[in-house]
């Protein structure tokens, strides 16, 4: 029965345009996840693996303990280009020729500008090149500051509301930080974490068409009466239409999930997996103690929980509604709902917004959120509760399909 019910799903036509949607996805994916680029010294763009390849060679140079002595080399190095008449031109190619002796700092410019930056919520891009070398002792410690003048400030704080208890955890968090940071080229996570969310969104969208369709079918095709009055229509029948579901959203989102994983980084490279989160771009603001590695897991960890939560929601209600129809809008509701309640000046919405489901679909962001909860007293970030909270739920929703359906 568990190798049929997976049989009749693929069986249909609406299940073979749904894997060719996914395979169309992932080739996309990964086709905008190789959109990278390196420029000559002639100021000309560069793509493929070969331009991928001399971009790693330059910021590998830079690789190691990022402390105030590299801080300084690399102060010295974008100024020095900054200075240039190609650095000062406003012709686009001279522009790009500049850029080009850049590259192997690019990354560190961020950091730089980030931590120099004129308060916790702005950037300058070109704030780097108005620094010192003297400046680079005050790299770490501008991140605790600027982090604790915002909290200071009501009126910039004021949309995340903390509680004292809150704003006490953030510091900490961020003064608790191992410093210096361990620098590397990390190009290979930053490119996969970028489109990882779109394909995971896609993917559990198709898994709920796909899964809706297993209990509601007898119904609309009127052989129920035949299916509950078998002999094991009410148990073991109802227990594999229930473990295939499941089946099939783990192995289509691990196929998606690995594949993608796998491409992207052979074309990029797997360096920088020991680089603390706070040693890139992206997250240089987040308070979560982990690496690049350790955010990668939660990535595709946390999209599995996410795509067997939403598609274990949309099977309960096809078996108790008896209809793919209203079951199959679940995942659109789930995933667009907080893009239009999410800005809503209010605690209780925010709060609610804050553990909704899809941002275990794009844990990449959510790491970047600064959504606190104080369970017992205790400040905790959601990112450990949504896996807790999504996690129990889904193992709840495994007998409650079972028993909605035999009813």
């Amino acid at each position: 029965m568990f190798r049929y019910e997976i049989k009749k799903v693929f069986a249909r036509t609406g299940g073979k345009v749904a894997l060719a949607l996914l395979l169309a996805t992932l080739l996309i994916g990964c086709r905008l996840a190789a959109g990278d680029y390196y420029v000559n010294e002639n100021g000309d763009y560069e793509y493929g693996v070969a331009a991928v390849r001399k971009l790693r060679a330059l910021q590998k140079e830079w690789s190691g303990i990022l402390d105030e002595e590299k801080l300084r080399l690399a102060i010295e190095e974008i100024t020095a280009i900054a200075a240039t008449p190609q650095g000062q031109s406003k012709d686009a190619r001279e522009s790009n020729i500049a850029f080009s002796w850049g590259q192997a700092t690019y990354e560190i410019r961020l950091l730089l500008n980030n931590s120099f930056a004129d308060d916790f919520q702005t950037n300058d891009y070109y704030r780097a090149q108005s620094l010192t070398p003297d400046d680079a002792k005050h790299f770490y410690a501008n991140r605790v500051r600027l982090l604790k003048e915002w909290l200071a400030d009501e009126q910039k704080g004021a949309y995340y509301r903390f509680s004292d208890a809150e704003k006490a955890y953030l510091i900490r968090q961020y003064e608790t930080l191992a410093t210096p940071f361990y620098y590397d080229y990390t190009d290979g996570w930053l490119r996969l974490f970028d489109w990882y969310p779109w394909i995971a969104m896609i993917t559990v969208m198709v898994l709920g068409y796909l899964v809706s369709g297993i209990f509601a079918g007898e119904y609309q095709l009127r052989t129920d009466a035949v299916f509950f009055a078998a002999r094991h229509g009410r148990d073991k029948a109802v227990a594999a239409k229930v473990w295939a579901g499941f089946a099939i959203v783990t192995g289509i989102y691990w196929m998606m999930a690995l594949l993608y994983s796998a491409f992207v980084l052979a074309w990029y490279g797997a360096d920088g997996m020991a680089c603390p989160v706070q040693a890139t771009r992206y997250g240089w603001k987040c308070f979560y103690h982990i690496t690049i590695g350790q955010e990668y897991a939660l990535e595709v960890f946390g999209g599995y929980v996410g795509c067997l939560f939403i598609s274990g929601l949309v099977m309960f209600l096809s078996a108790r509604g008896r209809s793919a129809v209203v079951a199959v809008l679940v995942p659109f509701v789930i995933i667009f709902l907080r893009s239009f309640l999410g800005q809503a000046d209010s605690r209780i919405v925010g709060e609610i917004m804050g553990l909704w489901p899809d941002l275990l679909l794009q844990m990449h962001e959510t790491l970047a959120y600064f959504n606190l909860y104080e369970p017992g007293g205790k400040v905790v970030g959601a990112v450990p509760l949504l896996l807790v909270l999504y996690g129990v739920l889904t193992v709840f929703l495994v007998p409650a399909i079972y028993r909605a359906y035999r009813k």
